[in-house]
């Protein structure tokens, strides 16, 4: 019996250990998005699916600053239920054509370990010098924001100043 006992103590001891890293999503679609309207530029990264999320499952991804310093962090709630997970960072600036940013993904169990880590990067066909530093409208009305159009007839539509070279 003790013998049956030592036998079987390293399976059960395995399978009480957390489940390795394995693909539970792919990247299908990333790029930057520009609202020049509003004057903001996001990440935008979508993935698919590809084994059932558990509830209560988490995801944070770090995206690279163009302006430099620390990343920007998100960490959003996973429903098991939606077809594709959307992500999107806060607004950023600098943004430089051609260049490839970081992005690192994180998918969490409901316990907190990771399950996969995804690495990748965006690069944006456009500049985002293209793009004016102020928004061109101003509340739910799209009224012209007089910053930028003057009462002089003048406009502002400088671009974001004091980017890094690189």
């Amino acid at each position: 019996m003790r013998l049956l006992a030592l036998l079987f103590l390293p399976l059960a001891l395995a399978a009480c250990q957390r489940e390795e890293q394995r693909e539970v999503a792919k990247i299908s679609g990333r790029m930057f998005v520009f609202n020049y309207r509003v004057a903001t530029a996001t990440y935008l990264l979508t993935l698919q699916p590809l084994s059932p999320i558990r509830e209560g499952s988490m995801i944070e991804a770090d995206f690279e600053n163009p302006r430099g310093g620390d990343a920007l962090t998100i960490s959003e709630r996973l429903f098991p239920k939606n077809p594709k997970i959307v992500l999107q960072s806060p607004p950023v600036e600098c943004v430089k054509q051609d260049r490839p940013y970081k992005v690192t993904i994180r998918l969490k169990a409901p316990d907190g370990h990771v399950i996969q880590t995804i690495e990748t990067t965006v690069k944006s066909d456009t500049d985002q010098s293209l793009l004016p530093a102020k928004p061109l409208v101003v509340g739910p009305l799209y009224t012209p924001n007089p910053d930028v159009f003057r009462g002089d007839g003048t406009t502002d539509m400088k671009p974001v100043q004091d980017c890094p070279a690189s």
